[in-house]
């Protein structure tokens, strides 16, 4: 029995859980699988009416399962930033999920490129530190100071800034870092993956060229750690390598990056494999509580309108299903949302007019028939 939990989210995100757990479902209607979901409201409407994020009750209750499968974050009546750092960003930090892990396989024939071209393509983004530790601050006129503090699983660690100008203005500033225990772990984990799947080259993307400090220690740790591991490895910066996905995507299998480019490069790569609405991914933490969900936003505008496409989503619970040790029945769904697309059942932003509960139904009906 695998203890889910289940987080709808926010706008969309409640619609493409539920065809996610209707698959889900039919795969353990016919094969050797069970599960014990149970939904949690952390989301906008909490907050809005409670001023609750993630709270300390949230997280003891969360602990108490295998994995979490997150439907969206975000709700344009709330601030930007405050439900992405509150809830998800707080989920990564909390269950220290320090890899980030997105699949880009060619969904045929929905790739955007203008030549035909196969590739498969999986991007490991560091997802604990870089700039999206979340620490900064303002300050106006010529002096300002504020104490940094930043808590991982790792370590605790307080960053004392003091600045002064000669000109008075308002300042703002953004606190990047990476420590090299975490990067270490990252870099071993991103290793073993490439073995597994029989490869034998890693893509390491950076700027270290411009900020030598963070992406130099970047680099001396790959550097050592592949040459240790007997792997072949590369250095781009991500300004090549945005390029170079649009340009040669077929070029490239295992993808290393920091956090913050990861997390632009993965959005540019799932529109070049066939749009956000099929694009998973995995928050992971190999010896601990993984977080599964689809790449996409939450859409607010679309909410109740059954027009997404849920394929993102179930395609985050096959990574799910990786995770927790069933990579068979993951293959199962794999094919199954094959078939469903090979069929001419889709929704509209890959040109079909089906709606996301027929999606969700199509996929479930051709688990039940493989």
């Amino acid at each position: 029995m695998h203890k889910i939990a289940v987080i709808p989210g926010d706008g969309i995100g409640p619609e493409v859980i539920n065809e996610g757990l209707k698959v889900l479902n039919a795969l353990a209607e016919n094969h050797s699988i069970q599960f014990d979901f149970q939904e949690f409201q952390i989301d906008a409407e909490r907050y809005l009416s409670t001023g609750k994020l993630l709270t300390s009750e949230d997280v003891e209750g969360l602990r108490r399962f295998d994995s979490i499968y997150l439907g969206a974050t975000g709700d344009d009546r709330v601030k930007p930033g405050v439900l992405e750092k509150g809830i998800l960003l707080a989920l990564r930090f909390t269950f220290d999920q320090y890899i980030n892990h997105r699949p880009a396989p060619l969904w045929k024939p929905f790739g955007r490129l203008k030549r035909d071209v196969d590739f498969n393509i999986d991007v490991f983004r560091e997802n604990t530190e870089d700039f999206y530790v979340g620490v900064g601050g303002r300050f106006k006129d010529k002096v300002g100071s504020k104490t940094l503090d930043i808590d991982r699983q790792l370590y605790h660690m307080s960053i004392d800034v003091k600045a002064s100008s000669s000109v008075e203005d308002e300042y703002a500033y953004q606190v990047g870092l990476l420590s090299r225990k975490n990067t270490e772990r990252f870099a071993d984990f991103v290793i073993d993956y490439t073995k597994m799947v029989g490869e034998n080259y890693i893509t390491i993307i950076d700027k270290a060229n411009v900020c030598s400090d963070i992406y130099g220690m970047w680099r001396d740790v790959w550097t050592e750690k592949c040459r240790q591991a007997d792997m072949g490895f590369g250095f781009m910066f991500v300004d090549a390598m945005s390029m170079a996905l649009v340009k040669n995507p077929d070029k490239f299998r295992i993808v290393a990056t920091p956090n913050m480019f990861g997390d632009i490069l993965t959005d540019l790569l799932a529109e070049v494999t066939g749009g956000l609405g099929l694009a998973p991914g995995g928050n992971i933490n190999p010896h601990g509580i993984s977080m599964f969900e689809p790449v996409h936003g939450s859409a607010p505008k679309y909410k109740g309108l059954d027009q997404i496409n849920p394929l993102a989503t179930i395609l985050a619970g096959k990574m799910m299903l990786d995770n927790l040790g069933r990579r068979d029945l993951g293959d199962i769904v794999t094919k199954a949302v094959r078939a469903t697309l090979d069929k001419g059942i889709y929704t509209q932003d890959l040109g079909g007019n089906a709606k996301t509960h027929e999606v969700g139904d199509a996929v479930a009906a051709e688990i039940r028939r493989i």
